[in-house]
């Protein structure tokens, strides 16, 4: 498979993922909002938890790029991931000690995002490192 192939496939499989995780997403709080499911503590769970279904769908097409694409990708895709994971361990383990003075709680639901805008970035970086 070429290049193009691969990539093409890729954005299929990206955007397939993204939209069964805006539909489970948006299924998913709705139906919390207008259903009591306090009795039934299991059920509550996996309808909170359903949208992460599109998220591993996300992850298997970038995994599939991955395996898929030369080495040379392959080496600029692990320095970008490789900077997002460190930048993002710096910035939430310092920010953890941060919060013994008085900061807010730093949201555990900001990790992913921040990981993926910092991945973005060490892409634009590396790619253009290589140009």
């Amino acid at each position: 498979m070429d290049h193009r192939e691969i990539s093409r496939r890729y954005l299929r499989e990206l955007l397939g993922g993204m939209l069964i995780y805006i539909i489970l997403l948006v299924s998913s709080l709705t139906l919390l909002k207008s259903i009591d499911l306090t009795g039934t503590p299991l059920l509550a769970a996996l309808v909170a938890i359903a949208p992460a279904i599109g998220v591993v769908l996300v992850m298997l097409a970038l995994m599939r790029l991955l395996r898929d694409s030369d080495e040379f990708l392959q080496r600029i895709q692990l320095q970008a991931t490789a900077f997002a994971a460190g930048v993002t361990a710096m910035v939430t383990f310092s920010y953890g000690f941060l919060e013994n003075v008085g900061l807010p709680k730093f949201p555990t639901f900001a990790v992913l995002p921040m990981m993926i805008l910092l991945w973005g970035l060490g892409l634009a970086y590396f790619n253009r490192r290589y140009e």
